[in-house]
């Protein structure tokens, strides 16, 4: 990525950041330490766990990379 972010203006590289860090979430599931947190502390099966903090951490990426486009439209 350092090639093409170098290319970049300060505003895009930040959309860039912004972009990366959303996907970085989506559906989080078996192998996230959060994902276990939650299924401890609010004692859940793994299966409610994957319904539930699974998919919305997938709604938070997506919606995250939604703003990211958006604002890239605006930037």
């Amino acid at each position: 990525m350092a090639p093409i972010a170098g290319d970049l203006a300060a505003g895009e590289v930040s959309l860039l950041v912004l972009a990366i860090g959303a996907g970085s979430v989506f559906f989080s599931h078996v192998n996230d330490a959060g994902f276990w947190l939650v299924k401890e502390y609010f004692k859940l099966s793994v299966g409610q766990t994957i319904k539930s903090w699974s998919i919305m951490e997938t709604v938070l990426s997506v919606t995250g990379l939604i703003i990211v486009v958006a604002l890239d439209l605006v930037v």
